[in-house]
């Protein structure tokens, strides 16, 4: 890591990124973060606006290395309108990164001039209310380390912020109309809003981990999100975040090896056992394509009814 602040570091990247976007591109109103499966949403910028940078080309901006997560932020207009900018793909902390270089494009979209964040992942069910496929509007998060320790960026926000307004009512009231005026609306998927539990990854949750973020209110649990919603909210950014429910977790507790019924089975019906409802990587990706137009399109469509009426 580099001793320079990260007011510095993220006015290096914007340096970088203004000195070829067009004109009409340079100060983006809103940004949205793609997650694991939702990189669709770059479809959403009209074409001919569109102009792309790899992340490595960008000062100090952190790399991705998950599948499904291409790695390139895109600029162009949304809706032929709203000049918008978009993360295909983020960075993880279980990757290797820093909590600061987590949160560092959500520093640098604050540099553009940016207003809206919006963030989506992909995210595993702990209500048992939620199905496959649901759209999930979340409210809270817990988080282990926290991309604000250390010394205070003063440049950005802050030493203590509040988080109890994380998510903002407004945006959160125009997604619910968005919603039902959607023909998808009438269909069997499913707009929740509910408590997201942060966890560090990349392991998916044991059956005991699944029941204790339950037991402490979380709806859904994923490996991402809260620390660029935290970092937003101390640059005093607005914030809007869904996640898309692409598992269910496994609640029941792990079958006892004295258990009667078990007796006599093979090593392979005892393995079925034990993986059903296992998640998947590849599964969550699945999941995500077969959502994903919904998905895009209350996005995008949320933003267009906002900033047409701002």
């Amino acid at each position: 890591m580099t001793d320079q602040s990260a007011f510095v570091r993220a006015t290096e990247a914007v340096s970088y990124l203004r000195s070829s976007l067009p004109e009409g591109l340079q100060k983006p109103q809103v940004a949205i973060v793609c997650g694991s499966g939702l990189g669709g949403l770059a479809d959403t910028i009209h074409p001919e606006s569109r102009t792309e940078y790899d992340y490595t080309a960008i000062p100090h901006f952190p790399r991705s290395t998950v599948a499904g997560h291409a790695g390139k932020l895109v600029f162009g207009l949304l809706g032929q309108k709203i000049p918008a900018v978009l993360m295909v793909g983020r960075a993880h902390y279980y990757e290797g990164h820093s909590i600061d270089q987590v949160a560092f494009p959500i520093r640098v979209f604050k540099q553009l001039g940016v207003d809206t964040v919006v963030l989506t992942n992909a995210a595993g069910g702990l209500n048992s209310d939620y199905e496959v496929g649901d759209l999930h509007l979340f409210l809270a998060g817990l988080a282990g380390t926290h991309p604000l320790r250390g010394p205070n960026e003063d440049d950005f926000g802050v030493r203590f912020p509040p988080l109890s307004d994380a998510y903002d009512l407004e945006l959160r009231r125009h997604v619910h109309q968005t919603w039902k005026k959607m023909s998808s609306a009438s269909g069997n998927r499913k707009l929740h809003e509910g408590v997201y539990a942060y966890v560090g990854g990349p392991t998916y949750e044991t059956r005991a981990e699944s029941r204790m973020l339950r037991m402490m209110g979380a709806d859904v649990v994923g490996m991402s999100t809260v620390p660029e919603i935290v970092t937003a909210r101390h640059c005093g950014l607005r914030v809007l975040a869904f996640s898309l429910v692409t598992n269910k977790a496994v609640l029941a507790p792990v079958p006892r090896g004295d258990e009667e019924s078990f007796q006599g089975k093979s090593a392979g019906e005892l393995n079925a056992v034990l993986e059903e409802g296992m998640a998947g990587h590849e599964e969550v990706l699945e999941a995500g394509r077969a959502a994903a137009l919904d998905m895009q399109n209350l996005v995008a469509q949320t933003l267009l009814d906002i900033f047409s009426h701002a």
